[in-house]
């Protein structure tokens, strides 16, 4: 029998729903941005370079961090969901849960010690 597939508020996959729709909407709030630094290139190579340059600001640093951690939860919650959808529900999907929010934990940790 299925239950309900984000469960009670509060509850740890409903806290792992919302954090996948909330990093998804960062992830859309990012790509405009993205897209912009890339149109700097057909501008010359000079805005590009100056942008690249600031980039190796620490803070900007740190940010390119939680866009790895954002990403990676994103596509962890999106096998979740795919999951959810296709398989029958069982009791260990709270762990599974909990498992992708340290995996990626740990993916933006290693990419942290890289960056810095």
């Amino acid at each position: 029998m299925k239950t309900r597939a984000l469960g009670p508020r509060g509850s740890t996959l409903w806290i792992a729903a919302m954090i996948h729709r909330l990093s998804g909407l960062a992830l859309a709030i990012f790509l405009p941005v993205h897209f912009f630094v890339l149109s700097l290139a057909f501008h010359g190579g000079a805005r590009l370079e100056g942008f690249l340059r600031w980039t190796d600001q620490p803070l900007v640093k740190l940010s390119e961090v939680g866009l790895v951690f954002l990403l990676t939860v994103h596509l962890l919650g999106g096998v979740r969901v795919l999951v959810i959808e296709n398989f029958d529900w069982h009791d260990g999907q709270k762990q599974l849960a909990m498992l992708a929010a340290s995996v990626s934990a740990v993916v933006a940790f290693v990419f942290l010690v890289r960056v810095f």
